[in-house]
C-alpha cells in the first residue's frame, strides 16, 4: 500500500483521491482554503445566501452519473436532479429566445425561427451524438503520454467523422443561417477557451451533451456534487486537511519524497497535484524538475478568466429564468476581445444564473439569490473601479430584460469576484477560470503532460491537462491520474 498526497479539493482532485484510495492506498488531500471543492465551492451569508462559487451548468448527466457508478453508488443517493424548461432564455438585441427542455419542442423552435432548420437540428444532432460517444468514451479516457494510445480500428476508424481538422465556426454555419441560431449553437464552446473559428468541430459533441441530454440542476446547489463526491472519498478512507497550504514538493534521486505542509514535512509516495499546473511546477518544485519553462506557458492559450458579482435581492425579480445568457451584442468581438486583443470588453456579453427561480433554499423567502458572470480575457489589470463599470452596465440590461427598475436599491448582498481573486484562492496563471483552451494545437497529447516527466512520482490533474476544461472532463482528469500514480 502506498501513502499518496493529493494538493487540491476541485473536482479532479476529489475524483483522484476516490480511485486512489478505492485501491487500498492511504490518500491525504492537502486544501488551502477552508472548505473542499475548489472553484465549486460554496459560501453563505450571515443573511441566509447560500452561492455557488462557481459551475452552475450540469450537462453531460452521464458521464458525472459514471463516478457514482464506479463506487456502486447514483448521484439519486446524494442528490436530486430537477430538469430546467425551459434550459435557458437568449437575449438578443431584437427579441429572446427559450431553449426548451423537450427535444421536439426545440426543434419546432428552431423550424419557426429558420424554415428547414427541425430537419437540420436532427442532422447536427445525429452528428453530435457520435462524436460525443467516441469522444467521452474512448478519446478522454487517455492519459496522452503518446499519440499511439489513438491507434485503434474504432478511433482511426471514426477519425474523419470526428471533425477535428475543421473549425467550429464553419461547421455550424453548414447547418444553419439564421443569427440567432448560430449564436446559439457557438455559445457552448467560449468556455472551451477559443473563439468558434480556433475550436475543432468534434465540440459538436458539447451540444448533444447539453441541449440533447438536457441541462439540470442539484438541488440545494453545484455544491451538493461536491459534498457527494468527499462523502465516497471519505468512504474509501480518505483524509482531507482544510487550510493545508503547501509550500513546496521535496525531490529525492528523481523522486518526490515529501510535501512541505504549512512549514511541516509530511513524507509520501506519490503526489498527485490538482492544483493550478503552472503554479505546481513554478512555487512547488525546483527548476530542474519542471515539465515546462515559463515562456511555454506564455504562449498556451487560455480560456477566459470572468467578473463574477454574487448578489443577494430582497424581493422577487420577475420575468427571470434560471440561467439567462445576455448577446445583445456581437459575439465575434467579445471572444476577439478576450483572447486576441486581450482588453477589457467594449460591448461585452454575460450570463445571470438566478438558482432561487428552481430551488427556495438557496435564498430568504420572497428573496432572489443571483449570480452574474462576464467572460474576460486572462491576465488584465483588476480593479474595483472597472468592476463596478461592469456591474452597472449588466444591472441595466437586466433591468431591461426584466422590466424591473432600480434593482440597486433592492440588493441586501454583493460580492464581486475577478482575476485577483482567482490568483489569491486558487494560484491560478494569469487569473484564469476555465484552464487552457481547447484548440486544435492544444489537444490530447499537445496539453501539457499528466506526468512529471523527470520525477517519477509526480502526476498532475485538473483543467491544465488532460482531458480539458469543464466539470465532468475534470472527474475524468482524477480518474486517469489516479490510474497513471496506482499502476
Amino acid at each position: 500500500m502506498s501513502k499518496i498526497a493529493i494538493i487540491g479539493s476541485g473536482f479532479s482532485g476529489l475524483s483522484a483521491a476516490a480511485y486512489s484510495a478505492q485501491k487500498g492506498h492511504e490518500v491525504h488531500v492537502f486544501e488551502k482554503n477552508s472548505s473542499l471543492g475548489g472553484r465549486a465551492r460554496k459560501f453563505i451569508t450571515d443573511n441566509g445566501y447560500t452561492f455557488d462559487m462557481g459551475p452552475s451548468w450540469y450537462w453531460m448527466p452521464d458521464i458525472i452519473e459514471n463516478f457514482f457508478t464506479d463506487f456502486n453508488k447514483k448521484t439519486s443517493d446524494f442528490f436530486q436532479l430537477v430538469p430546467l424548461n425551459p434550459q435557458f432564455e437568449m437575449v438578443f438585441s431584437d427579441g429572446n429566445m427559450q431553449i426548451p427542455h423537450d427535444y421536439d419542442e426545440m426543434k419546432k423552435l428552431f423550424e419557426t425561427t429558420e424554415k428547414g432548420a427541425g430537419k437540420k437540428l436532427d442532422d447536427f444532432m445525429q452528428d453530435a451524438k457520435y462524436k460525443y460517444e467516441v469522444g467521452m468514451k474512448d478519446f478522454v479516457n487517455k492519459p496522452c503520454h503518446s499519440w499511439f494510445e489513438f491507434v485503434s480500428p474504432k478511433i482511426a476508424k471514426s477519425a474523419l467523422k470526428l471533425d477535428l481538422l475543421s473549425n467550429f465556426h464553419k461547421f455550424v454555419r453548414k447547418y444553419f443561417k439564421d443569427p440567432k441560431l448560430i449564436m446559439l449553437m457557438e455559445f457552448p464552446v467560449i468556455f472551451l477557451g477559443a473563439a468558434p473559428k480556433d475550436i475543432p468541430a468534434l465540440y459538436s459533441l458539447m451540444n448533444y451533451g447539453g441541449y440533447k441530454l438536457g441541462t439540470w440542476y442539484p438541488m440545494g446547489g453545484f455544491s451538493k456534487i461536491i459534498d457527494a463526491m468527499a462523502d465516497i472519498a471519505q468512504g474509501q478512507g480518505v483524509q482531507f486537511h482544510l487550510s493545508s497550504n503547501i509550500d513546496s514538493i521535496k525531490i529525492n534521486n528523481n523522486k518526490a519524497t515529501s510535501v512541505s505542509v504549512n512549514g511541516t514535512d509530511i513524507e509520501f509516495d506519490s503526489v498527485i497535484a490538482s492544483s493550478d499546473y503552472h503554479h505546481t511546477e513554478n512555487k512547488l518544485l525546483p527548476k530542474e524538475y519542471r515539465n515546462y519553462s515559463e515562456e511555454y506557458w506564455k504562449k498556451r492559450t487560455f480560456a477566459p478568466s470572468c467578473l463574477i458579482y454574487y448578489l443577494g435581492f430582497k424581493e422577487k425579480i420577475p420575468n427571470l429564468k434560471h440561467h439567462t445568457l445576455f448577446f445583445e451584442n456581437d459575439l465575434d468581438l467579445h471572444t476577439t476581445e478576450i483572447y486576441d486583443d486581450k482588453k477589457w470588453p467594449t460591448k461585452p456579453l454575460f450570463y445571470v444564473c438566478c438558482p432561487s427561480k428552481t430551488d427556495p433554499n438557496v435564498a430568504p423567502e420572497n428573496c432572489e439569490n443571483v449570480f452574474l458572470l462576464m467572460p474576460v480575457a486572462t491576465g488584465l489589470e483588476d480593479s474595483e473601479e472597472v468592476r463596478e463599470q461592469y456591474f452597472n452596465q449588466m444591472i441595466l440590461r437586466l433591468e431591461k430584460h426584466t422590466e424591473t427598475s432600480d434593482l440597486n436599491s433592492k440588493l441586501e448582498y454583493k460580492k464581486s469576484y475577478c482575476i485577483k481573486d482567482f490568483k489569491e484562492d486558487y494560484n491560478a496563471y494569469e487569473g484564469n477560470a476555465y484552464g487552457l483552451a481547447n484548440t486544435l494545437s492544444q489537444t490530447a497529447v499537445l496539453k501539457p503532460s499528466l506526468k512529471n516527466k523527470k520525477v517519477s512520482n509526480l502526476f498532475y490533474t485538473g483543467q491544465l491537462t488532460v482531458p480539458g476544461p469543464g466539470v465532468p472532463p475534470s472527474i475524468i482528469s482524477g480518474k486517469i491520474a489516479a490510474i497513471e500514480a496506482t499502476k
